[in-house]
C-alpha cells in the first residue's frame, strides 16, 4: 500500500484536527516525521506529514478542504449551525 502526503504542518493542533476529520470518514492516517520533531526539541522547525493510502488521497484532500471551509464559514459571521 503506497502512502501519500495530504498535509504538512508544524501545528500539532491542525494535525490532530486533520486526523480526526479523516478518521471520522474511515480514512486511515499515519504521521511521518513525528519522531524527528521530538528530536529537534519541539521547536516547530521540522514539519510533520500526514499520510493516507494513495487510493484515498483525493477524497482525503477534498474532505479536509470542505472541513476548512466549514470552519471558516462558522467563525464570526453567524454562518454555522444553529446552537
Amino acid at each position: 500500500m503506497a502512502l501519500v502526503e495530504v498535509l504538512r504542518t508544524n501545528d500539532p493542533v491542525q494535525l490532530s484536527w486533520a486526523r480526526a476529520v479523516l478518521e471520522e470518514a474511515a480514512i486511515p492516517t499515519l504521521v511521518f516525521d513525528a519522531a524527528m520533531s521530538a528530536v529537534e526539541g519541539s521547536l516547530g522547525v521540522l514539519p510533520r506529514r500526514l499520510m493516507v493510502p494513495e487510493d484515498r488521497a483525493s477524497y482525503a484532500r477534498w474532505l479536509l478542504d470542505q472541513a476548512r471551509h466549514a470552519l471558516d464559514g462558522s467563525q464570526g459571521d453567524g454562518g454555522g449551525e444553529p446552537g
